[in-house]
C-alpha cells in the first residue's frame, strides 16, 4: 500500500479541521448577534424581549458569565431571588476574578441572609484585590452582621493600618467594643482620635456625648469643659451642654444655654435654627411645656425679621401648643414670602380641614392654585369644599381643571378625581356621565372602595345592572365588614334584587355598627322598607317615623307614613 505524501496528508487534515472551525465561528457570530440584540432591547426598555434573547443566548452557551449575570439581574428584579442567586453563583464560577460579578453575588447573598457566604466572597475578593480598601470595610461589616465582633474589629484594624486613624473606623470599633462590654477599649478608640487632633473640639464633644450616653456624667462634663477651652461658641457644644443639663435635671441652665446661642449675633441664623429645632425635640421627648421656647423665637424675630423659615418653624411649635390661630398667622406670613412653596398652604389646610372651615379651605386653595397650578391636592381640597357646600357645578369644574392642569404622579389620586367627578355628575343629573367616570376610576384603581360603594348604590337606585352592583358592593363589605355605609348599600342592593331576608341582615348590621347620632334618615327608611317586605308592617312604620324625625323629607317617605304601604 502506498503511503500518502505529506502534502496530501495535510490537505486531508485541513479538510477535516476547517468545517469544525467554521462551525465554531458561526456559533460565535450567532451568539454575538443575539447577545447584542438583548443588550439593545434592554437599553430601549423592551424587557420582555431582552429576557427572551438572553435566555436564547443561555441555550447557546450556558457558561457565558455575561449572560448569567444579566439573567440573574432580571430574576432579581422579578423578586425570584433564589433563581437570581443561582445565576450569580454560576457567573462567579465561570469568571471568578470578576469584581463586579462577585459584588453582585455578595449583595444578594447579604439580602438573603447568607452571612457566611458574604464573608467568604469578600475574603476571596480581598485576595484578588488587596488594594481595595472598601472591600475590607465590607468584610468588617459582614463579620458584624454574622455576630463575629472580634473578627470585625480585626478587619477594621487592618483597614486602619492602610488608611490611618480616622473617625469612621474608630466609631465602628467603639460600637463593637461597647457591644462586647469592653468599655475601656471602646473609649480608647475615641481617645486616639483626640490625641491625633487635640485642637479639634468636635472629637472632645463626641467623647463627652459618648460618656453621657453611658451615664458617666462627670467624665462627659470634663470633655465638654475641654472643648469649651478650645472654642466656647462651637454650635455642637451648645447642644451637648443643653443635653447635659437636661439629663442632670438642670432645666434652667439648659434654657440659659439656648438663650445664649440664640442671642449670639456672631452665630449664623441657620445654625441657630438647627440648634433650636433639636432643642424642641428634646423638650417634646421629655414631655415639657413647649411654651418656654416662645421667648427664644421672639429674640430670633428681632434679629432676623425677614427670615420666613422662622415663621414656618414657629407655626409648627404653636401647633404643638394647640394655638391654631397663632400657627395660622405664622403660616400665612411664610406663604406670603414663599408663594410657590406648597408647604405654607398645606400647613394652613392642616388646621382648617379638621375644623371643616370651608371658607378658609377655599381661600387657601384658591390662592395656592394661582401660584401652583400643577399641584393636584389644592384642586382636590377646593373641589371637596365646594362639594360640601352643595355647589356641585363649580366643584365639578374644579375637579375637571385638576385633571387637565395638575401633574398627578400617583394613579390612586387620579382615580379619586374621576370618582369625585362621577359623584358630582350624578347629583347634577348626568347619570350616564357619572357612571362613565366611575368606570374610569375603577380601571385605574379597582379597589377604590368609595367609588365601588357609590357606583353600586346609584345603580341600585336606577334599578340597573343589579348583579354588577351586588358584586361591587360585596367587595366593599368584604374589605370593611363594619362600615355602616357599605353595609347599608349592600343591603339595599340585595333589597332591589328581591333578597329581602338577606337585605334585612345587612341593614341591621349597618344600624348596629353606626355610632349614636350618626344614623341617617336614609338608612332608617331603608330598614322600614325591608321590614315591610318581610311582613313586619308595624315595625316598618316605626322606622319610617324615625326616618322622618331624623330629617327625612322625601315625598315617598311621607306617602309611606300616611298610607302604611310602600
Amino acid at each position: 500500500m502506498k503511503k500518502l505524501s505529506f502534502f496530501l496528508l495535510l490537505i486531508v487534515l485541513l479538510a477535516a479541521i476547517l468545517p469544525v472551525e467554521a462551525m465554531a465561528q458561526e456559533e460565535e457570530r450567532k451568539f454575538d448577534y443575539y447577545f447584542y440584540g438583548a443588550l439593545n432591547a434592554k437599553a430601549l426598555g423592551k424587557y420582555d424581549e431582552a429576557m427572551d434573547l438572553f435566555q436564547h443566548c443561555y441555550s447557546l452557551d450556558s457558561t457565558n458569565a455575561n449572560v448569567l449575570v444579566e439573567l440573574g439581574t432580571f430574576y432579581n428584579v422579578l423578586q425570584e431571588k433564589n433563581k437570581a442567586l443561582d445565576y450569580f453563583r454560576k457567573s462567579v464560577h465561570y469568571d471568578s476574578s470578576n469584581y463586579y460579578y462577585n459584588m453582585m453575588l455578595a449583595g444578594l447573598s447579604k439580602e438573603l441572609g447568607l452571612k457566611q457566604d458574604v464573608i467568604d466572597i469578600y475574603k476571596s475578593l480581598l485576595d484578588l484585590y488587596p488594594e481595595k480598601f472598601d472591600l475590607r470595610f465590607e468584610l468588617a461589616n459582614a463579620y458584624v452582621d454574622a455576630g463575629e465582633f472580634k473578627e470585625a474589629i480585626e478587619a477594621f484594624s487592618q483597614l486602619e493600618k492602610s488608611t490611618g486613624i480616622n473617625e469612621a473606623i474608630a466609631l465602628n470599633k467603639f460600637r463593637l467594643y461597647s457591644m462586647m462590654d469592653q468599655k475601656e477599649k471602646a473609649f480608647d478608640e475615641i481617645q486616639q482620635i483626640i490625641d491625633k487632633n487635640p485642637s479639634e473640639p468636635r472629637y472632645l464633644i463626641l467623647m463627652g456625648d459618648l460618656y453621657l450616653d453611658d451615664d458617666q456624667d462627670e467624665k462627659a462634663l470634663q470633655y465638654y469643659e475641654r472643648a469649651k477651652g478650645v472654642n466656647p461658641e462651637y454650635p455642637a457644644l451648645i447642644l451637648s451642654m443643653v443635653n447635659y443639663y437636661e439629663k442632670t435635671n438642670n432645666k434652667q441652665s439648659a434654657k440659659t444655654e439656648m438663650q445664649k446661642a440664640v442671642t449670639n449675633t456672631a452665630m449664623d441664623v441657620d445654625v441657630k435654627l438647627q440648634l433650636l429645632t433639636r432643642y424642641l425635640g428634646i423638650l417634646q421627648q421629655s414631655g415639657q411645656d413647649m411654651k418656654q421656647v416662645n421667648s427664644l423665637f421672639e429674640s430670633l424675630f428681632e434679629q432676623h425679621p425677614s427670615n420666613s423659615q422662622l415663621n414656618m418653624i414657629y407655626g409648627n411649635v404653636l401647633l404643638l401648643q394647640e394655638d391654631k390661630e397663632g400657627a395660622t398667622k405664622q403660616f400665612e406670613i411664610y406663604t406670603q414670602a414663599n408663594p410657590e412653596d406648597p408647604a405654607g398652604y398645606e400647613q394652613q389646610l392642616r388646621i382648617a380641614l379638621p375644623d371643616e372651615d370651608l371658607e378658609k379651605i377655599k381661600e387657601v386653595t384658591t390662592e395656592a392654585l394661582k401660584h401652583l397650578p400643577q399641584e393636584p391636592q389644592f384642586y382636590f381640597y377646593l373641589g371637596a369644599a365646594l362639594y360640601q357646600q352643595e355647589n356641585y357645578l363649580e366643584a365639578l369644574k374644579v375637579f375637571e381643571e385638576g385633571l387637565t392642569h395638575a401633574v398627578i404622579m400617583n394613579p390612586l389620586v387620579e382615580a379619586d378625581f374621576y370618582g369625585q367627578i362621577g359623584d358630582l355628575n350624578y347629583f347634577l343629573g348626568n347619570k350616564d356621565v357619572a357612571f362613565e367616570n366611575y368606570e374610569k376610576s375603577l380601571q385605574i384603581n379597582p379597589q377604590n372602595l368609595p367609588v365601588l360603594n357609590n357606583y353600586s348604590y346609584y345603580l341600585s337606585l336606577q334599578k340597573r345592572d343589579l348583579d354588577k352592583a351586588e358584586q361591587m358592593s360585596g367587595i366593599t363589605v368584604k374589605a370593611e365588614p363594619t362600615n355602616p355605609t357599605y353595609l347599608d348599600t349592600y343591603g339595599w342592593v340585595l333589597y332591589e334584587q328581591g333578597s329581602y331576608t338577606l337585605a334585612k341582615i345587612y341593614i341591621e348590621r349597618a344600624i348596629e355598627n353606626s355610632k349614636e347620632g350618626d344614623l341617617s334618615a336614609e338608612v332608617l327608611e331603608h330598614y322600614g322598607d325591608v321590614l315591610f317586605q318581610t311582613g313586619e308592617k308595624e315595625k316598618a312604620m316605626e322606622q319610617w317615623k324615625k326616618a322622618k324625625e331624623s330629617g327625612g323629607d322625601s315625598p315617598a317617605l311621607d306617602k309611606k307614613i300616611k298610607s302604611g304601604e310602600l
